[in-house]
């Protein structure tokens, strides 16, 4: 169950004025993903704050496409000053909006023909009018992201009790460990109780400081629960229409935890388990 003591504490500690964005990279399939990322901003949003999600990953199946985006509604096109920013953000609910940064195959393409720098520019730029940011990408090729703005954000990875999804969120974990040099992670596991959540956390956990030297953070985990298929047969977020069902509590935990360690303006490893 939902408490109140729960929704007004996250509500304090989203009333602060820094910037916060949150990265996730996921090991599960687009469906899945989604979905997590939508609940999660959705119970942001709940709280009267803005949230903006941003679909930084090519794929027919991606946010933009589940939240039915125009193809021209991209940041490319206000980089190019072919469109405002009014125009390629989406209102999806009341505090939840969403955007991308280029339109299916054009990532590479936008990338030869803007340069890093100026994408980056305009992501920052409708970054700083909202409260919180939640990008969806994957890695590129050669390991890099989109837009560097991306590498200075918190790093979330998603990951199932599927061995294979582990494997992959450690591949994952790996490629940017190469690239970025030692830092934390934060950890959501999807489709198991807390108990599953624990186990597949730990067992993540050991290999990686193992090695990587690498510390992951157990951000919070996503349950089995019906209440989250009827809610996306209905179009709605959990949160809000079972808002005392087990998911929904979970993704309150979720979003309160985030939020108590990005509001103090620090990456994960710096705060203590």
């Amino acid at each position: 169950m939902l408490k109140y003591d729960q929704a007004e504490g996250l509500r304090r500690m989203l009333d602060m004025p820094k910037l916060r964005v949150l990265t996730f990279l996921s090991a599960l399939p687009d469906s899945e993903r989604n979905g997590m990322l939508i609940n999660l901003a959705a119970t942001f949003a709940q709280q009267g704050k803005k949230i903006l999600l941003v679909d930084a990953k090519p794929s027919s199946s991606s946010l933009s496409a589940w939240l039915n985006l125009n193809a021209d509604q991209s940041l490319l096109e206000v980089a190019r000053q072919q469109r405002t920013m009014d125009a390629v953000i989406k209102e999806v609910s009341p505090g939840l909006s969403i955007t991308r940064i280029t339109q299916g195959a054009n990532h590479s393409a936008a990338r030869q023909s803007m340069g890093n720098r100026e994408l980056a520019k305009v992501f920052d730029l409708a970054a700083s009018r909202s409260d919180l940011v939640v990008v969806d990408c994957n890695l590129n090729s050669d390991d890099t992201f989109l837009i560097s703005s991306f590498e200075e954000s918190e790093l979330i990875i998603q990951v199932s009790a599927n061995p294979e999804t582990i494997t992959q969120a450690y591949s994952l974990i790996k490629r940017l460990n190469n690239k970025l040099g030692r830092r934390t992670y934060g950890i959501v596991v999807s489709g198991v109780d807390t108990d599953q959540a624990q186990r597949v956390f730990a067992n993540l956990s050991m290999t990686a400081r193992r090695y990587l030297a690498v510390e992951l953070q157990l951000v919070g985990y996503v349950p089995i629960d019906v209440h989250l298929t009827r809610a996306t047969e209905l179009g709605r977020a959990v949160i809000d229409a079972f808002p005392f069902s087990k998911a929904s509590n979970a993704f309150v935990r979720m979003a309160e935890k985030i939020v108590s360690k990005a509001s103090q303006g620090l990456r994960f490893e710096t705060v203590s388990h």
